[in-house]
């Protein structure tokens, strides 16, 4: 378990991070969402003792990362794809971690193993793609088989295949009793891949709920409608007062469960199409509720900000 407590950190006159408090559970995966500049990074390297706070602290399992007598064994992390030694061999690079952390040498191919490396163990480190070193990253965070793991952007450089496997290995983690805290900008992953989100903007907590909850309170369900008596089933929910809004081949109906509305056309002698539930997005929940804390707007974005907040939410 991760917990933040009024964590807090300057950079001169710069307030990254601002009296930040949350908790990350063991048995699932959490997302940590936020625009850029939001602090999330600076937060991570808090967690991990990289960057000291300057108020406030963060804990794993009770303790403070530099207290931890075996920090591999505790926490994995992959904040930085890229941090190898260049000439070094998959291999070289993760045998010199488990050395140094005084983990068996076994435990070395196993992990290349799990994240499909082995093939391409003795290459050097420096002519791997963006994918092939996200997974090097993730088999360094592995390699002492730790309760808590962090991962910045875990993604990045992947392939649809590759995206699928992250998602399964971190429900698979979290299924162990793992705490698995993940930060991405890839929303529409994390909405199929975080059970649990902390939201952060301008270094301060937005929301801490779980991801339909935090979805759900964001955006407007609807439920799409279409009929070939469309204005009499029309009048008839007007009447009922749902609110209306026109879609393709027929209406968005809001403020009205479809229970009641197929029960509202079966009393009208009003024949259905469709009546299919509409959910909004995790994407739309995210610029709906952290619009206010984007550093720098552009003029499309203030245009989706106009269209997500005018119009029901579908999917």
């Amino acid at each position: 378990m991760i917990e933040a407590r009024g964590l807090t950190k300057r950079y001169g006159k710069t307030l990254a991070v601002d009296d930040l408090s949350f908790s990350v559970e063991t048995g699932r995966v959490t997302g940590f969402l936020g625009p850029n500049g939001a602090g999330k990074s600076t937060t991570m390297r808090m967690i991990l003792g990289l960057d000291n706070p300057t108020a406030g602290h963060v804990t794993i399992g009770g303790k403070k990362y530099h207290d931890l007598h075996h920090p591999l064994r505790t926490v994995g992390a992959l904040l930085d794809a890229k941090w190898v030694h260049p000439n070094r061999s998959a291999r070289a690079h993760l045998a010199w971690m488990a050395k140094s952390n005084k983990l068996p040498a076994r435990r070395v191919d196993e992990v290349l193993d799990i994240v499909g490396l082995t093939s391409v163990a003795n290459k050097r480190a420096g002519g791997f793609s963006l994918g092939m070193s996200q997974r090097l990253g993730i088999a360094a965070a592995l390699l002492g088989d730790p309760e808590v793991l962090l991962f910045d952007e875990p993604v990045n450089g992947l392939d649809p295949e590759g995206i699928l496997w992250i998602r399964k290995f971190m429900h698979r983690l979290a299924d162990e009793g793992r705490t698995v805290f993940v930060s991405s900008h890839l929303l529409s992953e994390m909405a199929l891949t975080a059970s649990e989100l902390v939201v952060i903007g301008k270094g301060k907590l937005i929301s801490q709920s779980s991801t339909k909850e935090f979805v759900a309170k964001a955006t407007e369900n609807t439920v799409k409608v279409r009929s070939p008596q469309l204005a009499q089933l029309r009048e008839a929910l007007q009447q009922a007062s749902a609110e209306l809004t026109d879609a393709e081949d027929g209406v968005l109906v809001s403020g009205m469960d479809s229970e009641k509305i197929g029960e509202l056309a079966a009393s009208n002698a009003v024949v259905l199409h469709e009546l299919s539930p509409q959910q909004g997005s995790l994407e739309q929940a995210f610029m709906q509720i952290t619009g206010d804390s984007v550093e720098y707007h552009t003029g499309l974005e203030a245009e989706v900000q106009q269209v997500v907040g005018a119009t029901p939410a579908a999917k």
